[in-house]
């Protein structure tokens, strides 16, 4: 296994090296911001198909819907880059609600953000491969197994390290970035030269399938305003990210973050005013567009707008299409940064297991790599890759991350406010009231955040809840009671451990015993180890499970002159542990300060084929001894001959030396 790893993975980097896998800016665009700029690709679609629900009388409302959500995102963005620099060890929502909000706050901040990467990751990669499969039909049918392949794909990719995911994903990142700008550039220039472009469907009818008044009107708006929010998903990657970067990490950080959302602003403004002047016409069945022709398979609004601006046979047509599928998949890199780093912060808090916080041999988060990719995989097999179903499950935990994140920043500059003069101990007038207009000016962007995302996630609870957004209500609170159960098992393994007196204090005797099958050198070892440790008793212990055998190891006792005794224990239903089980309790029984240490003769192979062949009693065994207070089990390794050649291999001898010397 250690040669077919070395070539997906690369070679182990030592932990001294981890200063070389920090990120400049222009790798850390790609890595942590993919997701926001590639939900430009599907924002504004978002918003026309929920308006289309009431036929062509709502569209006119799309620039206010859009313009509400640039706001939007100016302020998440603006507020988190205070987190950036309030938080530069990272962690995000999860940090900035455990120290300013309390534990449960932060649980429900994380629980919400993990759930939210999971869904990342399957959204972006079903929405990528929607938009191959309608330029080649005839991948349809294989969706769901080439969304799974993609997945294992970008975790590869991943577990190799964050750096070098960065420069893979860096061609797509850029190359969607300026496609979609040329396009943007050259629509803007001819409606500016009055030869407005097209759509394929701008002579189309939308059927109306909701009423546009009243309270149905309002509710289709908050619809499509929580729709085009998707455009905010991701931006909390960066600040949960913050280690990641070149000193100065925090300033690096928050520009990044800067360059994002002015690229994203940008863009989705593009995208949304060339829609609009080239009147695309989209709904969320083909079927209620009307005049549209018999058959008519309904194509993006990217993908109409660049077919509109440069022709659909053209090469910026196919750049544009090609990019975006591309930047549809890899936006779940997001995810996959985002998600171990969180995982690695809450298994060292101890609401995850240990096993997350720990870096793998290219110095990433492996565990958390591999666990995302399992369960976006499953997701998206659940629900069949439909990147339909599955966008009425986004969002949610994005809200509600974003809206405890803001609020905790709130209180995070309202108490160092009260802490009173500037840090570095100058206390002049001029400097402290720079140091209070700073804070100040923090906390108001913060707590327009706050007020901010909390409405947009009541408008979202609302619209999205019949619509599947209740699978993540459920999930959020299961994933909360797990990291709670997960902590209060450590918590209870802990005080179970402290050191105590009795723990220190030596046994009144030792009873060894080893276990025989047959007389054979493994056997003879075992006995010998067992003499080595001076026990105050030792016995050879045997389950008669055939008359014959055992007779055979009796006479075999006898002409070998084993200096042990050998006790036979009877057992008329051929089991082997209940015997041993009963007979060790005896001995507890007798005296229970006393310890039993019982002593297993076990086979090593080189194979994994062979250890079925092998010590599948003993293993039996061992697993019922180990419940068992005051018993000990030794296992006394016997190496086979494949073990032994395994054992010469450079491969192995490498590995081998390597975790020695890092134990």
């Amino acid at each position: 296994m250690s040669l077919p790893k070395r070539f997906l993975l690369g070679r182990p980097l030592r932990s001294g090296q981890l200063g070389q896998t920090l990120l400049p800016k222009k790798l850390a665009l790609p890595v942590f911001c993919s997701d926001p700029l590639s939900s430009n690709a599907y924002a504004t679609e978002e918003i026309l198909l929920a308006l289309s629900l009431g036929g062509l009388a709502l569209i006119h409302l799309t620039p206010w819907i859009a313009a509400a959500v640039i706001i939007l995102l100016a302020v998440v963005v603006l507020s988190y880059r205070q987190t950036c620099y309030g938080y530069p060890n990272g962690g995000g929502a999860y940090v900035v609600s455990r120290e300013n909000l309390g534990v449960n706050a932060s649980l429900v901040a994380a629980s919400a953000l993990l759930v939210d990467y999971v869904l990342t990751v399957a959204v972006s990669v079903a929405a990528g491969v929607a938009n191959l499969a309608s330029a080649m039909p005839a991948l349809a049918p294989h969706s769901v197994q080439i969304c799974i392949g993609l997945v294992a794909l970008l975790a590869i990719i991943n577990l190799r390290g964050i750096r070098e995911s960065g420069t893979v994903f860096a061609i797509p990142t850029y190359g969607f970035v300026a496609a979609v700008g040329i396009m943007i550039l050259l629509g803007a220039g001819r409606v500016l030269a009055g030869h407005t472009p097209e759509a394929e469907s701008a002579h189309f009818g939308v059927q109306p399938s909701h009423g546009t008044t009243g309270l149905l009107a309002v509710a289709l708006l908050m619809r499509a305003f929580s729709q085009g929010c998707t455009a905010l998903t991701g931006v909390e990657a960066v600040s949960n990210g913050v280690p990641n970067f070149k000193p100065p990490k925090s300033a690096n950080a928050a520009a990044t973050l800067t360059i994002m959302g002015a690229l994203t602003i940008t863009i989705f403004t593009g995208i949304t005013g060339l829609a609009l002047a080239s009147h695309v016409r989209i709904a969320a069945d083909p079927r209620l567009l009307t005049g549209a022709p018999a058959g008519y398979e309904q194509k993006t609004v990217i993908t109409q707008i660049a077919a509109a601006v440069s022709g659909s046979g053209s090469v910026l047509f196919y750049l544009v299409a090609g990019f975006t599928a591309a930047i549809l998949v890899l936006a779940a890199n997001t995810a996959y940064n985002g998600f171990p780093i969180l995982a690695s912060i809450l298994g060292e808090d101890g609401f995850l297991p240990r096993q997350f916080s720990r870096r793998g041999d290219r110095l990433v988060f492996s565990n958390g790599i591999v666990i995302l990719a399992v369960l976006a995989s499953v997701l998206i097999w659940a629900f069949n890759a439909s990147t339909t179903r599955l966008i009425q499950l986004y969002i949610i935990g994005v809200f509600v991350s974003f809206t405890l994140s803001q609020t905790g920043m709130v209180r995070h500059w309202t108490a160092l406010l009260r802490q009173g003069p500037a840090p570095g101990g100058e206390t002049g007038p001029r400097t402290v009231w720079r140091h209070r207009a700073r804070l100040h000016r923090a906390r108001l962007i913060n707590a327009v955040g706050a007020v901010l995302t909390a409405a947009v996630l009541i408008v979202v609870l609302v619209t999205k809840f019949t619509h599947g957004a209740w699978i993540v209500v459920i999930a959020m609170p299961l994933v909360f009671m797990m990291m709670k159960a997960i902590h209060g098992h450590y918590e209870q393994v802990a005080a179970e451990l402290a050191p105590s007196e009795d723990a220190v204090s030596l046994p009144s005797r030792v009873h060894a015993v080893v276990l025989v099958s047959k007389l054979h050198t493994p056997t003879l070892r075992a006995i010998a180890f067992a003499r080595a440790t001076h026990p105050s008793t030792l016995t050879a212990v045997t389950v008669r499970t055939s008359a014959g055998e055992t007779e055979e190891l009796e006479e075999q006792w006898d002409r070998y002159g084993v200096p042990v005794p050998l006790t036979v224990l009877d057992s008329p239903y051929r089991d082997i542990t209940g015997p041993v089980l009963k007979y060790v309790g005896r001995i507890r029984r007798r005296s229970p300060r006393d310890v039993v240490c019982v002593f297993v003769p076990e086979y090593v192979v080189g194979h994994w084929w062979e250890q079925l062949l092998h010590n599948q009693s003993a293993l039996r065994l061992t697993a019922r001894l180990l419940f068992r207070p005051g018993v000990m089990v030794t296992s006394v390794p016997w190496q086979l001959g494949s073990a032994e050649a395994l054992a010469q291999r450079p491969e192995h001898t490498e590995l081998t030396g390597r975790r020695d010397h890092r134990s």
